[in-house]
């Protein structure tokens, strides 16, 4: 039965549309999980445990199967999570030595994992998706230098997308869904804590829709930042008025080629201070199906 019943509590609704919601990407919840993602409701981890193991209502539409929380006749995405936990803990190595080298960079303040990796949630075609904050004035250049580095991985079969960056006076993200949101209180910083605080603070918004997602992610990685001084040398030659000039050059060529492969898609943006690269319209369809079920649910 993957319809609510008509007759929940606040609560009871709250943890069925959690769990129906992540059923989109084959992924069961932990009682803390389900706690932390909560949809619209604030709620201890007393009570979302206790609903949980003790309302007849949700035990009509939810199986616990092995520790996790899914959708009754869903049984089968637990051994799913598992392989791809597996999976997932083969590419963090990956994602944390590029990461650094990312934060190396000129004008890079911040770089974050987002995505499926973000999760423990990596699928057969693995990637690593990153989300880095740049400083003001400099974004299209920190940018150029960052695909440097996805190029060099390529050659080892390794596939990066840095394909969300913001620069420090754009850190209020520009859309605020449930989509948005989870992005936001998943994404696993690597590198610039003290900027992904900020970045949290700039997007508090999040909380009236995940009210229980206010601290830290739960996949943490506890990285010691790179010195300072190396990349505080590699960025004097580009505080120039030749690096102005190089800045302008890159975002306007860039700006144009990236335009030009939207396709349509109302998710990508490019501007001085963003590069959001999402052409597949993965929060669209993703929205679209968790509407479409909801709507089901009332139907039903």
């Amino acid at each position: 039965m993957n319809h609510a019943p008509a007759a929940l509590t606040p609560l009871e609704q709250a943890i069925w549309r959690t769990v129906a919601y992540v059923d989109l990407f084959d992924y069961p919840l932990t009682a803390v999980e389900i706690h932390r993602y909560l949809e619209g409701v604030a709620a201890t981890p007393s009570a979302v445990a206790t609903t949980l193991v003790g309302s007849p209502a949700l035990a009509d539409c939810l199986s616990h199967h092995e520790g996790f929380f899914c959708l009754s006749g869903r049984e089968a995405i637990v051994e799913i999570r598992r392989e791809r936990r597996l999976r997932s803990q083969q590419w963090w190595p990956e994602a944390v030595r590029y990461g650094r080298r990312m934060a190396q960079l000129p004008f890079v303040r911040m770089v974050a994992v987002t995505g499926s990796l973000a999760m423990n949630n990596v699928g057969d075609e693995a990637d690593i998706d990153y989300f880095l904050v740049t400083e003001n004035g400099r974004l299209w250049l920190a940018r150029a230098l960052v695909i440097g580095i996805v190029r060099l991985a390529a050659r080892r079969g390794i596939v990066l997308c840095p394909n969300y960056f913001v620069a420090e006076s754009a850190l209020t993200l520009p859309e605020r869904n449930l989509y948005t949101a989870r992005e936001i209180v998943q994404m696993v910083p690597l590198f610039g804590h003290a900027v992904y605080d900020r970045l949290r603070q700039h997007n508090c918004w999040a909380c009236d829709f995940l009210p229980n997602a206010d601290g830290p992610p739960l996949v943490q990685i506890p990285e010691p930042e790179p010195a300072h001084w190396p990349q505080t040398v590699a960025e004097l030659p580009l505080r120039t008025p030749l690096g102005g000039w190089l800045e302008q050059w890159e975002q306007q060529r860039k700006i144009a080629r990236l335009k030009s492969q939207q396709n349509g898609s109302g998710e990508s943006c490019f501007t001085a201070v963003i590069c959001k690269g999402h052409f597949q319209a993965h929060q669209h369809r993703t929205l679209t199906a968790y509407e479409q079920r909801l709507a089901s649910s009332v139907n039903d």
